[in-house]
């Protein structure tokens, strides 16, 4: 008997997201061990474009997906906690983005990053995201293809 997947919605392209930035920490993780020549351009070009994908996705969260939840659901709480988290994410990608060499600082800030990362997506994956599947008035599948048209228009602006 083939089992049937749930129509991919709101959340599972959030997490899509997550995973491919997730994927791209790892690799960067493995340039920072690396002492090979031309790997502290390549560690400045994979940093920045970490930072691109988290802003963008930052972007279509507070944007779109969190302004629903906050009319659909009643506790909140999560949803400035996210907010908060955010805010702090965008503190550190903007020291990243104006450094300009790949230094034990400049790594020290794309590790710091991706733990903030880490846990906010837990905290999406945990707890974010089941409350938005079970509220009724939201149309998440709908909700995905707003998110994908803003993502698309956000992922062709030149990075900053």
């Amino acid at each position: 008997m083939a089992t049937t997947r749930p129509e991919a919605d709101a959340c599972t392209l959030l997490d899509t997201d997550h995973r491919a930035v997730k994927k791209m920490f790892k690799a960067y993780e493995e340039l920072a061990g690396s002492t090979a020549r031309g790997v502290e351009q390549k560690k400045l070009d994979l940093a920045h474009q970490i930072c691109h994908e988290l802003t963008v996705h930052a972007t279509i969260e507070e944007e779109i997906f969190y302004p629903a939840l906050r009319a659909a659901l009643k506790d909140t709480d999560l949803l400035a906690e996210a907010e908060v988290e955010h805010a702090s994410a965008k503190d550190l990608i903007a020291q990243i983005e104006s450094m300009e060499q790949a230094d034990e600082m400049f790594d020290a800030k794309v590790k710091v990053l991706g733990e903030y990362i880490d846990h906010h997506v837990k905290e999406e994956r945990n707890e974010i995201f089941p409350k938005a599947r079970a509220a009724r008035e939201l149309d998440l599948v709908a909700m995905r293809e707003e998110l994908m048209a803003r993502k698309e228009a956000l992922m062709g602006m030149e990075v900053a």
